[in-house]
This record gives structure tokens, C-alpha cells and sequence, in this order.
């Protein structure tokens, strides 16, 4: 029978008992190893959880992973015939319960007579009932342990039930299918996170026959500003991204012309019905009032035409005048949105042509018009209107028709939809709400003032105006090279972007734009170049941002809109080169359909229960038994398992040294309760800075 183990005596530890497709009964011999095997060339723990074991099938060895150890107790051989046995106990034995996770093949030979191994997923076929179980040599433990080819490109640790084997993992499995990093606080996770960057990337530096930085790209969401330091030493070069720049490089700011409508709705919670509607109408304006000038003035053209659409109809729709309220109301702001217009458009136009001078002539000439007719009906109060009468729609409809016969034959016109990250004057979105709704009457005008409020207070506010109306804002292509990097990543390899002072108000939406217009640049980038651009977008805390549906508390439009984006890279993201490693310690409140498409888990210590059961539905139900050891594991120690993995194995990740850890230690109580470590005390002057102007430069500096 060709196989790859060496089917000596020596090596049989046991025989198969009973097989199913999830798992396989072992009795071990009773001269089997209790504690230590020396039959294998070196001293080998055995029986273990989580060990090997090979069983011989055709063409290779099923390779087993131990789940379970018990001692059973069986009957005695049946009685000779001859009547000198009269008595029938049963006895003793040990017994182990294997998970199969694979098949080690034959792979040649390495020029020396020695055979070489490979580990292959699947088992094309079960060991059957009877069938020797053997120890794996030195080498076959080793082949299990770090696979082949590709495989080996990356050392995160060792297996400590394999012969302390290197575990190594190719980052375009690890990467390019998403990675999910899971475990409780102080189980080691946010130094594998670190760990798993630094190394892939010391690898692939090391691997460069020119010298040069990788051209790697990793962005950090680091809502606890952990990571500032830790990728800063040895080689490599990070950017790092803050609140008004405090303890960073950069500032963070993602300026508001960055967001789409659907991240604007979010954030300043707009009603479907009638205020989201003004709102796209009023980014729509805002994107192309920084367009071509002839594209400005086709945008008007196709405007006033509408306006001259409006007024016609109420012209032909009323008997002798518009009266009664809310009918005087409605007409008297639509004026006054008109009048808005005009005062807008002007500002726009240069008088430095003819036609130009003539267009802004009109336009005050149908500004001055509306105005007048407005106030003919205004109440001296000014708290509503009289009726109005036919003349007065004629009079408006007039200077429309006036100032339309101005422009040449309608044009083509590049409008720019409201989704475009086009720059504008974020300041001036709540007065061209007010304006789309003044047009529009009919009450829009009350209807949005409570967004306008809204609107009003965020920008005002002093913790949230540097994120999102920064001082010298970027331009999008300054944006992405400072975030996603520049070319050959000459500006660095990691972007660590520290949220911790993001305001809550506005952190899920930060998130969410970071996240799509990362999303956006890489699709663009395989659109244009035909081939992806490797990047990588790490979520530590990712239970922050991605909590599952019907679990999201008061913020949950901005909370929606951060999960979805998400959702859509771990299902396309792929596609064009961009890969998510998630961190998290509460797995059971991320979002399912997130979790679902990571292909690779590695697994630190999990204790509550909810979690535990979630994790062990993402794996195979063959390995769910392997998963049993997730509470014990200490810190430093994992399972890794999944695409980037040959077979599940316990690993010890490899140490990180101080200065290149993740600032996540626990609170050192006693170091201070005992003087050990000084803790000094200026509440006043603490106090003062809090309250001096709640500036974020003060906040910052607390920090």
C-alpha cells in the first residue's frame, strides 16, 4: 500500500474502533505512550488535545486531530472451550476520539532519499474499522504544522503540541479573504493584530531584491489610539492621523464634500419623506455650483425653466387669485425662494462679457420683481400673507419669460449627481436647504427647519467642525494619498487613524466615509488599471462599529450606514484587492453576515458562553470539538484555522517587543496603590482647560 507514513510497528500507538464523518474512535494499545512518546525520533507529548495522529488510507495517511481522551473499559477475550477461564471481566483501556482535518501526501523526495510530505485539505477517504493509528515522525509533524509552497511565507509562531513546528501562514490567503482576530481582554489579541502587520511586512521587506519599503498598504481604525506607536520602530514608516493632530502626524479630518446623501441623511437624521429629498436637492446645487462656468449657466437655464413650468401651472389653475392659507403661504415663500435664486446666481456670474452683464441684469431685474410682489402680500407682521392676484403670477412669469430669452437654444449639461465628491462650502449647506425649500413651497420651508437647526448645531460645534470643516482641506486626491497611500507606499506602509476623540456623534459616520471611499479607490483603481491594488483595512473593537441588526441603541441610521458599507466590502472587497482584519472580544454582537465571510479566524481565549457558541457555528461542524479549548488557552496562545490555515492548529504567537505592542495593558492598580508608580494630581488646573472654551485643542490636550 503506498502511503507517506513509515508503517513500522514502532510508530502504532492504537487502532481505529469506529468511524463516522465527523469523527473516528481510537483504542490505544497498552503499551501505547501515557505522557511522552520516544518512538518518534524525539520526545513527543502523547496523548494530547489537539495532537496529531496519522492513519494509513490509500495514497496517503488521514491525519487526525485528538479531541477527546478517556479510559473505557471493555470485556475480556471470549473463554477458550476448554472451560479453564471462569470468569469474564472487563478491563481497562484508553481510548481518544479524532477530528480528520486532512491528508498527508507523498510530495517526492529531497534529493537525499528522504521523503518529503504535503498537507492537503479534505479527506477523500476514512480510515476503516481496525485500521492501524500511528504516531507522525518528526518530519510529518512538521509538514502538518507549516504546509508547503506559498505557505511558508510568513512566521506568526509555533505549535506547541507540534514539535514547536513554525506555524506560517501567505498573506494573500490571510489578507485577500478576510481575517477575523477573536478574544477576550488580556488574551493577547491586539499584539497578534500588530503582529500579524509587522511581520507580513518585515517578510516581504526582507524578500525585495531592490531595497525598497514594501509597497504595502494597511489602515487602522484605532478607536482607543493603541497603534500610534506600534509600527513606528525598526523599518518601517507610519502615518498617523488625530483629532486636531494631537499626538499624531496629520490631522484627521474627512471633510463633509467627502459624504455622500446617505451618509448626510444619517447624520443629521433626515426624514425620508419630506426632508431627505430637499436635502439631496440642496448637495445636488452645492456639488455643481463649483463647475465650469458654462456649466453653471446651463444648470440655470435648466432651473428658471422649471421655475417658469411652476408658475404657469398655478397661473392656469386658479380662477382669480391664490387665497386662503396655507395656499397665500405656500405661494408667498416659493417667491421668496425665487428672489433667494436670483441673489445666489448673480454672485456666480463675472460681468466680463456682454452676455454675462445682461444675464445678471435680468436676473436682478426678476429678483427685484418677486421681491416686490412679496412684499405687496406680506402682513406688516411678517408672520404671513394676503391672497394673491392673477397680476401677480403675470408679473413673475414675465421677467421668468424675460430673462430665459437671454440664454442661447438649452444645452447639455454635466450635472454632477449629490453623490459626487466634488468640493463645496460645507458652511453654506443649511442655507441652500433653506433656499431648495423656499423654491419648492407648499410648507417645505417648515418642514425643514428642524433640520436646518440641526445642521446649524453640528457645524457649530467645536469638537466636530475640525473633522468635518477642517482648516486647509484636502483635495480628494490629497486625501487618498495621505489615507490610502501614495505610490509605491513612499509615504508609508501603515495609516494609523486614531478615533478616540472622534465625537460619538459623529464616529460611525467617519467610519462609514473612510471605509467606502477606501472601497471606492480600489474599484476605481482595478477599473482603470485592470489589475487590484492590494490594500487592507483593520477594525480594532470592530463590535463598535458593526453591531448586528436590532442592536444598534439611539444612533442607528449612522450605525446602519457604517455596518452596510462594511457588509458590502466582505462581500466584494475581494474582488478588487481589498481585505478586512477584524478584532474583536465580543464576536456575538458583529454583524453575521460580516463574520460569515471571513475565511481565516484566529481564535485567542473566549470565555462567554454567547461567544463561544457563535464561534464554533463559523467553523465546519467537523472542527466545532476542536474549539472546546477556547476558554483555557493563555494569554499569547491561539487557534488559527480557515482558508489561510492547512489544517486547525494551536500556535504560540511569536513575542513582540515592548515598543512594538499595541499601548492595551491592563490599569497597573497595585504598582500605584503602593507608591511603586507616581500618580500626581492638578484637578484645578485639569478643570480649567475643560471648561476654558471647550475648544478641541483643550480637549486634546488633556488627552
Amino acid at each position: 500500500m503506498s502511503s507517506p507514513v513509515e508503517c513500522s510497528a514502532a510508530h502504532t500507538v492504537g487502532t481505529v474502533s469506529a468511524v463516522s464523518t465527523r469523527e473516528l474512535h481510537v483504542i490505544l494499545d497498552f503499551d501505547a505512550p501515557q505522557a511522552t512518546a520516544l518512538n518518534t525520533g524525539v520526545p513527543t507529548g502523547f496523548p494530547r488535545i489537539n495532537s496529531y495522529v496519522l492513519m494509513p488510507i490509500e495514497g496517503g495517511a488521514v491525519v487526525g486531530a485528538v479531541s477527546r481522551i478517556a479510559i473505557g473499559r471493555y470485556p475480556s477475550p471470549k473463554p477458550s472451550l476448554r472451560g479453564d477461564e471462569l470468569v469474564n471481566l472487563p478491563i481497562p483501556v484508553r481510548t481518544i476520539e479524532l477530528t480528520p482535518v486532512g491528508t498527508l501526501c507523498m510530495d517526492g523526495d529531497d534529493g537525499n532519499g528522504r521523503p518529503q510530505f504535503r498537507m492537503v485539505r479534505g479527506v477523500p477517504v476514512l480510515p476503516s474499522v481496525g485500521d492501524p493509528v500511528l504516531l507522525p515522525s518528526r518530519d510529518q509533524t512538521r509538514s502538518i504544522i507549516e504546509g508547503h509552497g506559498d505557505d511558508r511565507r510568513v512566521q506568526i509562531g509555533n505549535a506547541p503540541f507540534g514539535l514547536d513546528a513554525p506555524v506560517t501562514i501567505d498573506p494573500d490567503k490571510l489578507f485577500g479573504r478576510h481575517l477575523a482576530i477573536l478574544g477576550n481582554t488580556g488574551s493577547g489579541k491586539s499584539c497578534s493584530v500588530a503582529g500579524v502587520i509587522r511581520w507580513s511586512l518585515e517578510a516581504a521587506a526582507e524578500k525585495r531584491s531592490d531595497s525598497k519599503r514594501p509597497n504595502a498598504r494597511f489602515i487602522v481604525l484605532d478607536p482607543n489610539g493603541e497603534y500610534g506607536k506600534a509600527f513606528s520602530t525598526d523599518g518601517l514608516t507610519c502615518r498617523t492621523f488625530a483629532v486636531g493632530g494631537h499626538g499624531a502626524d496629520h490631522a484627521l479630518a474627512v471633510p463633509g464634500w467627502l459624504w455622500n446623501s446617505q451618509e448626510w441623511a444619517a447624520f443629521t437624521a433626515a426624514q425620508p419623506g419630506s426632508q431627505r429629498p430637499l436635502l439631496m436637492k440642496a448637495l445636488r446645487a452645492l456639488r455643481n455650483s463649483t463647475s465650469s462656468l458654462e456649466n453653471v449657466k446651463a444648470l440655470m437655464q435648466r432651473r428658471y425653466r422649471g421655475y417658469l413650468r411652476q408658475y404657469e401651472q398655478i397661473f392656469s389653475n386658479i380662477p382669480s387669485s391664490i387665497s386662503g392659507f396655507p395656499a397665500n403661504k405656500n405661494f408667498g415663500e416659493s417667491v421668496g425662494g425665487l428672489k433667494l435664486a436670483t441673489d445666489s446666481d448673480m454672485r456666480k456670474l463675472p460681468s466680463s462679457s456682454l452676455f454675462e452683464h445682461n444675464l445678471i441684469r435680468k436676473l436682478g431685474a426678476l429678483g427685484n420683481t418677486a421681491e416686490a410682489v412679496r412684499l405687496s402680500r406680506q402682513w406688516q407682521s411678517g408672520n404671513g400673507y394676503n391672497d394673491f392676484i392673477q397680476t401677480d403670477v403675470e408679473r413673475i412669469i414675465k421677467g421668468l419669460q424675460d430673462l430665459l430669452d437671454e440664454f442661447p437654444p438649452e444645452s447639455q449639461i454635466e450635472e454632477k449627481s449629490e453623490d459626487t465628491p466634488s468640493e463645496f462650502d460645507v458652511s453654506a449647506l443649511p442655507s441652500t436647504i433653506e433656499e431648495v425649500a423656499m423654491a419648492v413651497g407648499g410648507g417645505a420651508m417648515t418642514n425643514v427647519e428642524p433640520l436646518v437647526n440641526r445642521i446649524q448645531v453640528m457645524l457649530g460645534d467645536s469638537r466636530l467642525r475640525p473633522i468635518i470643516v477642517p482648516d486647509g482641506e484636502p483635495s480628494l486626491a490629497e486625501w487618498l494619498d495621505a489615507f490610502v497611500g501614495e505610490d509605491a507606499a513612499v509615504n508609508g506602509e501603515v495609516a494609523v487613524l486614531d478615533l478616540s476623540l472622534v465625537p460619538s456623534d459623529v464616529v460611525h459616520v467617519t467610519v462609514a466615509v473612510i471605509a467606502r471611499l477606501v472601497f471606492e479607490a480600489v474599484q476605481r483603481y482595478k477599473k482603470a488599471r485592470g489589475e487590484p491594488l492590494p490594500t487592507t483595512l483593520v477594525l480594532e473593537e470592530a463590535h463598535t462599529y458593526l453591531r448586528k441588526e436590532g442592536d444598534l441603541g439611539a444612533s442607528a441610521p449612522a450605525a446602519d450606514v457604517c455596518r452596510q458599507i462594511f457588509e458590502r466590502i466582505a462581500r466584494e472587497g475581494r474582488k478588487f484587492g481589498l481585505g478586512l482584519l477584524l478584532s474583536s472580544q465580543r464576536p456575538s454582537e458583529l454583524s453575521p453576515t460580516v463574520l460569515a465571510q471571513c475565511n481565516t479566524f484566529l481564535l485567542h481565549r473566549i470565555v462567554n458562553d454567547l461567544d463561544q457558541a457563535l464561534v464554533r457555528k463559523l467553523v465546519p461542524d467537523a472542527l466545532g470539538s476542536l474549539l472546546g479549548e477556547l476558554p483555557t488557552l493563555p494569554s499569547q496562545q491561539a487557534i488559527l484555522l480557515g482558508w489561510a490555515a492547512p489544517l486547525p492548529v494551536l500556535v504560540r504567537m511569536r513575542d513582540l517587543p515592548r515598543e512594538q505592542r499595541p499601548r492595551s495593558d491592563d490599569p497597573d492598580f497595585w504598582a500605584v496603590w503602593t507608591g511603586e508608580r507616581p500618580r500626581p494630581i492638578d484637578w484645578e488646573t485639569l478643570a480649567e482647560e475643560w471648561q476654558a472654551a471647550g475648544t478641541l485643542e483643550d480637549a486634546g490636550e488633556v488627552a
